[in-house]
């Protein structure tokens, strides 16, 4: 890999080599991107990923990086971050949009013209892409409701375009998760509406996300998928696990399901609650909890070595949660 040849064959694209992830995401942690490359139109990127496929680079395509975990190592080779790619253009009940642009100003958007659908997502920090990606939802809504088309890009550098029923949409699943293509632009088809219903429902939602949500501190959003039949904070609660801090990361007091960055954690320390937390959930309530949040990158090479006294640590932090819980038994 050679960043100097990449800067020279694309002059006109931000380009930055050895960056600290850990200052775009939602987490505030995360190691080194080799080169972090910022386009900002759909032409730019299909160029990029056709000279990249070409030299042999490994590719990482990032949105705002709001649901996600970037490990401590970092990232080889490029890593493409959408955001300035942030175009909208509303025509009649239609937004189109690339998919960079944040999915609240989006929302917001839709309602200075009187559009309605897109509420639900007035308190979502994920860019359209990500949203996309993994279907966001909150309150009731999800995006596949409201999306009519998707531009993506494949790996292979081939621009095509799929309709609604093309991208499998299902609970915090898009095709894009088995293609790995790339999302470019989407087309929302709304409906008109009331401007102050409108309002005052989007009002009503991020008063709720505020009061119930710990906003104040760095996180990567719900970490865990609610599985079928529990809500997972009520099991992270149940098991006396809220407020357990590791590291400089914390489960939030405010909210279980939530974790947060109270004291420059790394995101070795997410990582290690996080698997804390399912063999916790998984022993005492026999439920395999899902990430919803991404985790991607290198590890440190400090925590691959510590790895095994980190887990010695997660297991007798599990058994002693667990004693305060259960009762003795002559079978305990």
């Amino acid at each position: 890999m050679n960043i100097k040849k990449l800067k020279k064959n694309f002059p006109n694209v931000n380009i930055k080599e050895n960056e600290p992830l850990a200052h775009y995401t939602y987490t505030k942690t995360g190691g080194p991107a080799d080169a972090l490359i910022f386009p900002k139109t759909k032409e730019e990127v299909q160029k990029l990923i056709s000279w990249l496929n070409e030299e042999n680079w490994p590719v990482t395509i990032l949105g705002n990086a709001s649901n996600l975990i970037v490990k401590d190592g970092g990232i080889r080779g490029a890593t493409i971050i959408l955001t300035d790619m942030n175009q909208i253009v509303i025509k009649e009940d239609t937004i189109k949009v690339l998919t960079g642009a944040a999915l609240i100003e989006v929302s917001k958007r839709a309602y200075q013209s009187n559009l309605t659908g897109l509420e639900f997502a007035c308190g979502i920090p994920g860019s359209i892409g990500g949203a996309v990606y993994m279907n966001a939802g909150a309150y009731g809504g999800e995006v596949k409701e409201v999306i009519k088309s998707v531009t993506v890009l494949t790996r292979e550098g081939h621009i095509i375009e799929r309709d609604n029923n093309d991208m499998d949409f299902s609970y915090r699943h898009s095709k894009l998760q088995e293609t790995d293509e790339i999302a470019l632009e989407v087309v929302f088809e709304l409906k008109k509406g009331d401007a102050e219903e409108i309002k005052d429902r989007m009002d009503e939602l991020t008063y709720l996300r505020t009061s119930k949500q710990p906003l104040e501190y760095p996180s990567c959003g719900s970490v865990f998928k609610r599985p079928t039949g529990y809500f997972t904070g009520k099991l992270i609660q149940e098991a006396g696990l809220q407020g357990l801090k590791w590291g400089g990361a914390q489960i939030s007091t405010k909210h279980a399901g939530f974790i947060v960055n109270i004291d420059n954690a790394t995101a070795t320390d997410y990582i290690e609650l996080i698997e804390h937390i399912k063999e916790v959930i998984l022993e005492k309530d026999g439920v395999q909890l899902e990430t919803e949040v991404k985790i991607i990158g290198e590890d440190h090479p400090v925590a691959v070595e510590s790895r095994d006294n980190l887990m010695k640590k997660a297991a007798s932090t599990f058994h002693a949660q667990l004693g305060k819980i259960l009762p003795l038994t002559e079978d305990n």
